[in-house]
């Protein structure tokens, strides 16, 4: 009886010599300016969801610095698992606004702020950030009509707040709910060789807060720095100018 996987299955020598060719072939786009530009020094992201307003909107388009933090398996695509470890690693600052895999999901990337580096005592009080035992420095702005985003009624108002960290990364908050459940937390300890991050939009982003969904994130799971957002389209598909360039 002939066996036809027999029959069809190429010998090595014929198998190593198509590897050959295919990597011969590869080599122009492995090589190619974009390529590089996509894989060495930005990639393109867009955004999903609304944790990060008002920062960042559902709809715009991000690019990343990948060179920002150095280079580990989730800098590339298809890397293989075994890799660890990062090479030209520099940790983020306080403020950055950082593209990450969790531990517990590693085939998604997320984007939130980074609040906490390893040793720092993160807090919630009553819906204002304290880092180390000090609240951190926030300044009350006018309300906005932005209900959607806090997963309220359109028009509800929404109070927002500009926070100001040590360093001087500030940026603008949105508070939709009073007393909401993690407005009030247990002080978390950012252990060595992690950070700590959350989203802009408080009370509607699964951040470090959430320790059974996200938790402290590994410093090697950093893929890299939001830079600025290059496109936007609202939900009619309209191209929303006034965002470009922002971040």
């Amino acid at each position: 009886m002939t066996i036809l996987q027999d029959t069809i299955r190429p010998s090595a020598q014929s198998r190593e010599w198509k590897a050959v060719v295919v990597l011969i072939l590869l080599i122009p786009l492995l090589w190619s300016p974009p390529f590089l530009f996509r894989i060495f020094l930005y990639q393109p992201f867009n955004i999903p969801s609304g944790s990060m307003v008002p920062t960042l909107m559902v709809g715009d388009y991000v690019f990343a610095a990948k060179y920002a933090y150095g280079y580990d398996r989730y800098s590339f695509p298809y890397a293989p698992s075994w890799i660890s470890g990062r090479i030209f690693a520099r940790d983020p600052d306080y403020g950055d606004v950082v593209v990450f895999r969790t531990p517990k999901d590693t085939t998604v990337d997320y984007v939130k702020r980074v609040v906490g580096l390893p040793g720092d005592r993160i807090q919630m009080r009553r819906g204002q950030l304290v880092l180390n035992d000090k609240p951190v420095t926030r300044a009350a702005l006018a309300s906005v009509s932005d209900g959607s985003t806090c997963a309220l009624e359109a028009g509800a108002k929404v109070k927002r707040w500009r926070e100001t960290l040590p360093n001087g990364a500030s940026y603008v908050t949105y508070d939709c709910v009073d007393n909401a459940y993690y407005d009030n937390t247990n002080v978390f300890t950012v252990p060595p060789g992690h950070f700590f991050v959350l989203g802009d939009n408080r009370h509607n982003s699964t951040d470090s807060r959430v320790m059974t969904a996200m938790g402290f994130v590994p410093m090697d799971n950093l893929v890299g720095r939001v830079t600025r957002i290059f496109w936007s389209l609202d939900g009619n598909g309209d191209l929303r100018t006034e965002r470009m360039g922002k971040v």
